[in-house]
């Protein structure tokens, strides 16, 4: 594990704090692909004011598990605390944040078997 640097005005907060796995580490061509197929997707799992629970972690895991790609809505409180939230699900799943816009990220992990994404 170790720390990624990345200087995107929207997502720089976030990139800077999610730790991720040197396998995960996706060129700039593979995150833009990624952001594409992301487009139209609708937020899978929703974090609210509640914050991030156990039941809620269980579901993003068996969620993130299945899809690989998903977006995630956090609703909770102000720029900070979504950043906070979005970090701890980074850090604590070991997904890497795609795109974040608002009140929603984009996170993608790949499956060690059996991937939808084989190809990046």
């Amino acid at each position: 594990m170790r720390y990624t640097f990345t200087f995107d005005q929207a997502t720089a907060p976030v990139f800077s704090l999610c730790l991720i796995d040197a396998i995960m580490q996706l060129t700039e061509l593979q995150k833009k692909r990624l952001r594409g197929l992301g487009h139209k997707l609708k937020p899978v799992i929703t974090v609210g004011t509640g914050g991030l629970s156990d039941s809620l972690l269980e579901e993003f895991e068996r969620s993130l598990a299945h899809h690989e790609l998903m977006k995630v809505k956090v609703t909770a409180g102000d720029r900070d605390e979504r950043d906070a939230a979005i970090r701890a699900l980074c850090e604590r799943s070991g997904a890497l944040l795609i795109q974040r816009v608002g009140n929603v990220g984009l996170l993608f992990r790949k499956n060690a078997k059996d991937s939808k994404f084989a190809a990046l």
